[in-house]
């Protein structure tokens, strides 16, 4: 039985499954629990045999965000103290979005707060029919200050602006309307088979093209499309064309048989 707050396992396949472990507390996240969150992405990222990250979580729920009972302990703690622990949620976020590899997350039961932070930080989100999703963070008197930047990018300022504001609690239906859901399974088996079928899509795929494409979107998103930008892309497509991996991709496909990395 695994007693640690986070689970990190690593797939013959090359899926790495991130797992929060607090099911008693509805995964919420405290020091401890941040830190070893930070580590394990690190682990992935530095590990060339992951090629997917896939954030689940055990029990009823994903995560209600961070621990109450933390966070008021570290209210009164001196303002220094309060911005170095801050920062620890913060680089936490910085990691998940920086990983240079695939990342999924997989919802169950209630995503609140900061773990909608973690949800916007990855590439794809499949959630159950019966999940449900809330910025609560202005409830207690708080705000949702590290995980706006990716909520924002996520779901749009528009958007942003309500559900920051009103902590109102929404449907997974509604998550994926805002863009912070993908795909939605009606019941458990469905969201594990929905998971599997998507790892195995993403596992067919190059994986080194797919970091490339990954760092592609984050580096064009939001710069305007000028002459630099546009020579930019012509040389990515010039420098991976060159690479053993896109020869080998091309010479799959022109001879109908499966590439090596497969």
């Amino acid at each position: 039985m695994h007693t640690q707050k986070v689970i990190l396992d690593i797939a013959p396949s090359g899926i790495a499954n991130l797992i929060l472990n607090r099911p008693a507390v509805r995964n919420a996240f405290d020091q401890e629990m941040i830190a070893s969150l930070i580590d394990a992405i690190a682990q992935a990222q530095q590990n060339p045999e992951v090629k997917v990250l896939v954030l689940r979580a055990n029990g009823r729920h994903f995560s209600a965000g961070a621990d109450l009972n933390w966070m008021a302990r570290m209210g009164k703690n001196s303002p220094a103290e309060n911005l170095a622990d801050a920062q620890q949620l913060a680089a936490l976020m910085s990691g998940l979005n920086q990983l240079t590899k695939p990342s999924i997350a997989i919802v169950q039961g209630a995503a609140y707060g900061g773990a909608l932070g973690l949800l916007a930080c990855c590439d794809m989100v499949f959630a159950s029919a019966d999940s449900s999703f809330c910025l609560s963070e202005v409830k207690l008197g708080l705000i949702p200050a590290v995980i706006c930047p990716y909520v924002v990018r996520a779901i749009g300022e528009r958007q942003a602006r309500r559900y920051c504001i009103s902590a109102e609690v929404f449907t997974a239906q509604t998550a994926q309307r805002l863009g912070l859901v993908h795909e939605i399974a009606a019941t458990a088996e469905g969201l594990k088979s929905l998971s599997e079928q998507w790892l195995g899509q993403l596992l067919n795929n190059g994986p080194l093209a797919t970091q490339a494409a990954k760092k592609l979107i984050m580096d064009v998103s939001q710069q305007p499309i000028d002459a630099d930008l546009v020579l930019e892309t012509a040389r990515r497509i010039a420098d991976i064309r060159a690479t053993e991996e896109a020869r080998e991709g091309l010479s799959a496909f022109l001879e109908k048989r499966r590439p090596r990395w497969q």
